[in-house]
């Protein structure tokens, strides 16, 4: 389903070359689960950018079902990114203004799907996640792992097939950040979601289904 080949990433600061990423090859099949996990400064989040179409590669190729979708124009692209893949970060970037509905209904109503088409699905989404009696509530009303779940259901409503979750339980106490967990796995068994987890969490890294190392830019190790 994914294939990245001999990526790279390099950024330039202060007239110095940064090697970030450093010639990866990776495989990643529908329905999987891989956790990316490494300390910080890996390049752990620089590749789940790239793997989302949020950031190019400096070289390399990033192929979706035999397709190198940097082949495509920046508009092509976006439009692959909203339908496609959904993300969650470990900051939630909930729009305080609006409650938990009107959060999950964004993107559907970005990509032009009725404003009662994208209600429905949204309502459907937020029970599911256990948020039915909190959708009128606004981000500040609600707990971290509460608005964690509402990002979860925002990235859900576009059906997409691939899940990119950074940190997604990096601000949540172990009993909150399980129930997190607990719903991004269960969605990548029940829908067969490709599930892709950047953490430096190893408890997390072992529920997924392999755990991919990375360390100073390369892949070092694949259970």
């Amino acid at each position: 389903m994914i294939k990245i080949n001999n990526l790279k990433k390099t950024f330039i600061k202060d007239g110095n070359k940064i090697e970030v990423l450093k010639g990866l090859d990776l495989e990643i099949d529908r329905g999987e689960s891989p956790a990316i996990l490494g300390v910080s400064g890996a390049g752990k989040s620089t590749l789940l950018h790239i793997l989302g179409t949020l950031d190019h590669p400096t070289s390399g190729t990033l192929s979706f079902e035999g397709i190198n979708v940097f082949d495509w124009s920046e508009k092509r692209l976006a439009e692959f990114r909203n339908r496609k893949i959904g993300f969650v970060f470990q900051f939630h970037h909930l729009l305080p203004e609006f409650n938990s509905l009107e959060n999950t209904m964004m993107p559907a109503l970005i990509n032009s799907i009725s404003k009662q088409d994208a209600r429905e699905k949204a309502e459907i989404i937020l029970n599911e996640v256990g948020l039915g009696d909190r959708m009128t509530h606004k981000p500040g009303e609600l707990s971290g792992g509460e608005q964690q779940r509402v990002a979860v259901a925002r990235a859900l409503i576009m059906e997409p097939e691939i899940i990119l979750a950074d940190e997604p339980t990096g601000n949540l106490d172990r009993s909150t950040g399980k129930k997190v967990e607990d719903i991004l796995t269960n969605l990548n068994k029940t829908r067969n979601i490709t599930l892709v987890v950047v953490t430096h969490n190893r408890q997390l890294a072992d529920r997924m289904s392999r755990i991919i190392g990375l360390q100073d830019g390369k892949i070092y190790a694949s259970e």
